[in-house]
């Protein structure tokens, strides 16, 4: 294949909805080591560096946003979920929707091989893309193109990680340690109408073990009961920790 043409580059960069100053940057992130491997002596340098950088970039982004998102999440769920998000596969389905296979510099092995539609190759090139743009325009400008991108990933983590019952899971566990069933206390609401966010206690015989913010009480009560089993655990609750949690009244 040769060189990638300016309109190309213009055309993928519409699809980012960013503007290169330098779209060069941006070809270097298309640049498979294969291609270079059969064009030697092209200005060119392959793509593995700018993965690098743009494998940094997407962690740290992903990490913020679901900070933000999860406001109680520990550090472990928060982890689970980064790496449902950030991998191998996930990236190459953003890098099809974007259509990159098609920008891709293969040499021929590759492009024989079905390159443009390999999950390693596809994900590295992602990868590059988002570098370029951090490195063309800046943190803020790889900020929101990350965030655009994976705001839909990370609200469908979010009804994932609701559906699964924590306050059934909890009643259960309470009642096995303590005899007790969980209240849920609502310790205020705050935010416009449209936009409220609940803040929920858990408290069991008495003791307050756990607390949760949502965008409504369901949601809050859930993101309770998560930190509730996590502090539980932690504890050591049959689960090869410091014993149960003993009552204080």
């Amino acid at each position: 294949m040769q060189l990638t043409s300016k309109k190309e580059l213009e055309n993928l960069a519409s699809t980012l909805s960013y503007t290169f100053n330098n779209i060069h940057i941006l070809e270097n992130a298309l640049v498979h080591r294969s291609f270079l491997n059969e064009k030697q002596g092209q200005s060119l340098e392959n793509n593995e560096r700018l993965e690098f950088l743009g494998d940094a970039i997407l962690s740290t982004v992903v990490s913020h946003l679901l900070i933000k998102r999860f406001p109680v999440a520990d550090e472990g769920r928060l982890s689970k979920f980064r790496a449902k998000l950030v991998n191998e596969n996930a990236l190459a389905r953003l890098a099809m929707d974007m259509g990159l296979g098609k920008y891709l510099l293969l040499g021929k092995g590759e492009e024989i091989t079905g390159g443009r539609e390999k999950p390693s190759i596809l994900s590295d090139a992602y990868e590059a893309v988002i570098a370029a743009v951090y490195l063309d325009g800046g943190f803020e400008q790889a900020f929101s193109l990350v965030a655009k991108q994976f705001s839909t990933l990370i609200e469908e983590v979010s009804v994932a990680e609701l559906s699964r019952d924590y306050k059934t899971e909890l009643q259960e566990r309470t009642q096995e340690l303590f005899k007790a069933a969980p209240k849920y206390q609502l310790m205020s609401e705050n935010g416009p109408e449209h936009n409220k966010i609940f803040d929920v206690e858990v408290i069991i015989n008495s003791e307050k073990f756990g607390r949760g913010q949502g965008r409504t009480k369901k949601e809050a009560e859930q993101q309770a009961a998560m930190e509730t089993l996590e502090r539980l655990k932690r504890l050591g609750t049959g689960t090869g920790g410091e014993g149960p949690v003993k009552d204080k009244n």
